[in-house]
């Protein structure tokens, strides 16, 4: 049985009252949903939540799903949208200090934690990491989108085109460009 035709019944059990199910699609999908959420919100924490509340928006338009697209997609949508309205509620928020001292060491990364990593290796995988991560920060939205969902999510050109709402053809000229962008940032580390 397909991933999405297991998604569907869970949904369908979902839909009849049983909870359980859902609580099945939640554990099947929040490492990918908080991933995504990173992707737009730099903050673990606010990541979980925003993940939390997407999933919590899922769950009371589930009955309103009617299939015509897999759940992940409609959930990614969902999740997204959710992160976009974060961001902009963040713009209107004043400037603060919401990191406490002692939080810090929370932020640290964990790529030094390798057995095989050189200090030379590490800080070059670090800065191409940094590269990479700031040249998708500086992509616009739509060329964004498109390369997360192909390179971190893993997904088809297809769903990627369902996901956005456009035609195939326009994904493949994003992940391109998107992609061409990237290349000139970190071709300078690596010649």
């Amino acid at each position: 049985m397909a991933e999405t035709d297991v998604d569907q019944l869970l949904v369908e059990r979902v839909q009849k009252g049983d909870k359980a199910a859902f609580d099945i699609l939640v554990r099947k999908y929040q490492g990918r949903i908080v991933n995504l959420i990173t992707r737009y919100v730099n903050d673990p924490t606010e990541a979980l939540d925003i993940a939390q509340e997407a999933f919590i928006k899922a769950y009371r338009a589930l009955p309103r799903f009617r299939g015509e697209s897999a759940f992940y997609t409609w959930m990614y949508r969902i999740a997204i949208n959710t992160a976009k309205n974060f961001r902009v509620a963040q713009m209107r928020r004043p400037p603060g200090d919401d990191i406490q001292t002692e939080d810090a060491e929370l932020y640290d990364g964990e790529s030094f934690l390798k057995e095989y990593a050189t200090p030379e290796r590490a800080s070059l995988t670090h800065e191409i990491e940094t590269t990479v991560n700031a040249a998708i920060d500086a992509l616009p939205e739509d060329l964004r989108t498109a390369i997360t969902l192909r390179e971190i999510e893993g997904m088809s050109y297809e769903e990627i085109a369902e996901a956005m709402e456009c035609p195939i053809g326009t994904v493949r000229s994003r992940i391109f460009r998107a992609r061409e962008a990237i290349d000139e940032k970190l071709r300078p580390l690596l010649d």
